[in-house]
């Protein structure tokens, strides 16, 4: 069976590409919002899919780094599917092999790595920025009054609400157009400040 592994680490990146990119397969499994510094066997999606490979299978992906961005795990990985003989074909190289194709990866597992911590060392070049110029002039580099995201409702007011009318997560939430997450957070904050 072909089995096509797709993973994306945010809410602004698409599968699309990849998925008309590899084309059909038996089954597709996917990783949505889950970083490439999480091991591939600890993604729910990768976790899933491994655990349906037998002999024979293959493994398609779009690159290299959408095995993971940890040179280590993805050879490992690789070296895990391979001894159990399973195809790994990776977009742009075709199926990897013992030897030659095991260098290749190693060597772009390493790109995929190194692009990692330069992401990390770019975002934390921006929170310094932004923190800097918040102390500095009460506005980050990029003008907000804060660091992350502005909340989307105050935290307080849909606290009054929901102890005022006694409703559950879920009707706060359709109320002010929150995630129940977002409420949920709200409300054990509360409990935290009172403790």
């Amino acid at each position: 069976m072909r089995f096509n592994y797709f993973r994306v680490s945010s809410d602004d990146q698409s599968i699309e590409s990849q998925r008309v990119t590899l084309g059909g397969a038996d089954l597709e499994f996917i990783d949505e919002n889950v970083s490439g510094a999480v091991l591939a066997l600890d993604r729910p999606g990768f976790a899933t899919m491994f655990a349906k490979l037998r002999h024979g299978d293959e493994v398609a992906v779009y690159a290299v780094d959408r095995l993971g961005r940890d040179a280590l795990d993805i050879q490992s990985t690789v070296r895990k599917l391979l001894d159990m003989g399973v195809t790994v074909n990776i977009h742009g190289l075709g199926p990897i092999s013992r030897g030659v194709g095991e260098i290749i990866l190693a060597v772009l597992s390493q790109v995929a790595d190194l692009e990692r911590r330069r992401i990390r060392e770019r975002c934390d070049a921006g929170r310094a920025a932004a923190r800097k110029a918040l102390d500095e002039t009460g506005r980050t580099h990029h003008g907000k009054a804060s660091l992350g995201r502005p909340h989307a409702a105050d935290a307080e007011e849909v606290r009054a609400w929901r102890r005022r009318t006694g409703s559950s997560i879920a009707k706060t939430a359709e109320r002010f157009k929150l995630s129940v997450a977002t409420v949920k957070r709200y409300c054990s904050a509360a409990v935290s400040e009172a403790a």
